[in-house]
């Protein structure tokens, strides 16, 4: 059964880009868009998506007011803030809200398509850009940073140097490609590293190594 998606995004370029990177990867459907929060929380009660993507910053009503009228009529759908705030106001009341993940729209493409899956599934995904802010206002929700490499040795000490570089790209959602080109290594090297450090963080995954970093503070 694919993943049944609703988009709503109020710039139609954005809208489409989104639309065409599901509609050409397996495992998802988009079932229903909008440009307005009206009309996303009619859209939503009317398809109940699997998952709601939302930006924040839309026409008529915000996207914290559209979460809002979706959960006070129940609806059940996973909703995933796509957006390009990062403000402290934005980002801890849509936590309050209980969203499931908020997601800075520059993040790369495969990011994205896994962090819909994981989210379908019942995961958690947290920006790594917004990690400061909740840090700062909600301690409750992520651990403080360790203080020291000393400490970070101690907790994590089968994790070389260079793998805690490659970590931190990982975190800022870098491909491979990319890691290679800042630390000047090949793009064989810079897999190797990241193979390594989900082996070593015991995950599945990058996605799930960048989320364990961030919640037990590695970095």
């Amino acid at each position: 059964m694919p993943i049944n998606i609703m988009i709503v995004e109020d710039h139609k370029l954005i809208r489409v880009g989104i639309r065409t990177l599901f509609e050409e990867n397996e495992g998802f459907k988009v079932i229903a868009e909008a440009e307005t929060g009206k009309e996303a929380v009619e859209k939503a009660l009317q398809y109940l998506p699997d998952v709601i993507l939302l930006d924040i910053s839309l026409p008529d009503i915000s996207g914290l007011k559209v979460i809002k009228r979706i959960q006070d009529k129940d609806c059940q759908s996973k909703i995933i803030i796509l957006t390009s705030h990062n403000s402290e106001d934005e980002v801890t009341k849509s936590m309050q809200l209980g969203i499931n993940a908020y997601v800075i729209k520059d993040i790369n493409t495969e990011l994205l398509l896994f962090i819909v899956k994981t989210i379908n599934e019942g995961a958690i995904w947290l920006d790594p850009k917004i990690v400061p802010i909740l840090r700062n206002k909600q301690e409750s929700l992520i651990p403080k940073k360790q203080t020291s490499r000393a400490m970070f040795r101690n907790t994590h000490s089968n994790l070389t140097q260079r793998e805690y570089e490659v970590l931190k790209l990982v975190v800022e959602g870098k491909s491979n490609s990319d890691i290679a080109d800042t630390l000047c290594i090949s793009e064989h090297t810079a897999k190797a590293h990241v193979c390594n450090i989900i082996q070593k963080l015991v995950v599945d995954d990058r996605t799930q190594a960048a989320v364990k970093a961030i919640k037990e503070g590695i970095i």
